[in-house]
């Protein structure tokens, strides 16, 4: 089954995996495609941000930016600092790392044109360059399913939190429409369709999607065999992405087991993902559907008062 969880990769693997992931993101940093508008421009990042929210409507519900006003907060994957803006404009005191250093320019570019302050870093969110204890909350949004060892940045996270403060991360859920039907479904009947050479425009008319993205997955379909995690990785993110993995709330909760009060929920009814009667589907519809079957599998967890300073065990 694609997605299925395995064991770390070996230490030399897991860096050219990280090498891999890093430029796959420099190549075309999470949501800069979604403008029209001169890039690096205010217009620029504007358009960014209002499709950011208008399609995941529920992120500022789930984020409660202005909740975070005065903490010393880590976005571990901060991308171009579409969601660090927002809790710097409520308050917050931002740090943001990333592994892809373009992301990084774009991050600094965008909080310039808006007059604030954040401290951005290349980092591995497995070894995070902060001592022990030095944040409030820690948040990361659709980032730690491509790290090699995600339960190594998660002890990263617990270490560099104040006893008592708070994590909200966002994994994508192994229980969701997007995961079970689109994908293991859908998109796998599209792969063989593509595989034995029906038109990629063909299939663009027939399900909405990109006829440019079709091509790019029909030709990996047919230079290479199929292959259950290269499957995976290419109809998460796009094809060519090194990792992707999924996690069951179960699966999720283990990962936090360091952590108190750990709460999942998900959220994120992508309706573009069913095909003819997609479009059709109300809006309060499609966030109900999120609450049972969402993409996003949001962790909330708190480290513990009087919790060890433990080193990280990627140490």
């Amino acid at each position: 089954m694609p997605g299925q969880q395995s064991s770390p990769p070996q230490e030399k693997d897991a860096a050219t995996l990280k090498s891999q992931v890093a430029a796959f993101w420099d190549s075309e940093p999470c949501g800069s495609e979604t403008s029209a508008a001169a890039p690096l421009t205010a217009s620029y990042f504007d358009e960014i941000e209002r499709r950011r929210y208008e399609l995941e409507r529920h992120i500022p519900e789930i984020a409660d930016f202005a909740a975070h006003a005065g903490d010393r907060m880590l976005e571990v994957g901060c991308g171009i600092g579409t969601d660090a803006l927002q809790f710097a404009r409520a308050g917050a005191r931002v740090t943001g790392v990333d592994a892809s250093q373009k992301s990084l320019e774009m991050a600094r570019q965008r909080f310039e044109l808006n007059g604030l302050q954040a401290e951005f870093l290349q980092a591995d969110a497995e070894r995070l360059p902060f001592e022990n204890g030095t944040f409030d909350f820690v948040y990361s949004h659709g980032v730690l399913h491509h790290t090699p060892a995600p339960e190594r940045a998660v002890a990263e996270i617990l270490r560099v939190l104040r006893p008592g403060g708070s994590a909200l991360v966002m994994l994508y859920h192994r229980r969701s429409y997007n995961y079970l039907i689109d994908i293991l479904v859908l998109r796998r009947a599209g792969w063989y369709l593509l595989k034995i050479g029906v038109p990629a425009q063909w299939l663009s008319r027939l399900t909405g999607f990109d006829r440019e993205l079709l091509e790019a997955h029909q030709q990996r379909a047919r230079s290479m065999r199929f292959d259950k995690q290269r499957f995976l990785n290419d109809n998460t993110d796009g094809p060519g992405n090194p990792l992707s993995r999924v996690f069951s709330r179960s699966e999720a909760a283990m990962l936090f087991e360091g952590f108190q009060d750990v709460r999942t929920r998900v959220r994120y009814f992508d309706k573009r993902h069913v095909p003819v009667v997609g479009r059709l589907i109300p809006d309060p519809l499609q966030d109900r559907l999120g609450r049972i079957a969402g993409w996003h599998l949001y962790i909330t967890a708190r480290k513990p008062f009087g919790a060890d300073a433990r080193p990280s065990i990627a140490q």
